[in-house]
């Protein structure tokens, strides 16, 4: 079984709804699943310095607001074993370098960058546009520092990138996290793992 996993760095139902996919994923005891993740930006439009996170909340109310929503997404990931802290997370990054570190990273060690990067924004509230915060992520997944500073440099992965994003705008993507599998079955949000598992009860039956 194939899922394609579209998701952004700094969205935290990315991360939540990627961490029930492998709760999921290890309960499950049908066949092995292959996880590929794929670019999707919240905000397209995002400067490259970024911005102070205050002003992108605005749009999302006011102050009362906004600590509700965020408070929801900590208890969510408390749920489920993800530690998030918005007291200290000030900046809204351009994640367009993040999702080219994951693409010229290892197949093998893809998903170790993207939960170091996710560790690097939401528990330690790092600019993950940055270049050694990248490179720091790299290197602790496993990948050559230099290597990855050389990749990032010379522009390699970019491409892969924009890629997806002209994917996800072709087939109507217009939030994440979301998940094709086996290239006809979509799931949209932070779904839950029982609602995982139901899913790949069923495509396997269908398959069979």
């Amino acid at each position: 079984m194939k899922i394609d996993l579209f998701v952004d760095i700094v969205c935290p139902w990315c991360r939540i709804g990627k961490q029930h996919l492998f709760q999921a994923m290890e309960q499950w005891t049908g066949e092995p699943v292959e996880v590929n993740i794929h670019a999707y930006q919240l905000d397209p439009s995002m400067p490259t310095e970024g911005m102070k996170l205050s002003k992108y909340f605005e749009k999302f109310g006011s102050p009362g607001m906004v600590k509700q929503m965020t408070d929801r997404v900590c208890e969510a990931g408390e749920q489920c074993g993800l530690h998030f802290d918005f007291n200290h997370v000030d900046h809204m990054p351009n994640t367009l370098r993040s999702h080219q570190l994951i693409k010229v990273a290892p197949p093998e060690l893809k998903l170790a960058v993207l939960d170091g990067l996710y560790d690097a924004y939401f528990t330690k509230a790092l600019d993950v546009y940055n270049l050694d915060v990248l490179l720091d992520v790299a290197e602790q997944a496993g990948m050559d520092r230099e290597a990855a500073r050389a990749s990032l440099e010379a522009g390699q992965g970019v491409e892969e990138v924009k890629k997806d994003l002209s994917f996800a705008r072709e087939v109507g993507i217009q939030g994440v996290p979301f998940f094709i599998i086996n290239d006809k079955y979509a799931l949209s949000g932070a779904q839950p793992v029982e609602a995982f598992l139901d899913a790949f009860d069923k495509i396997a039956a269908q398959s069979s």
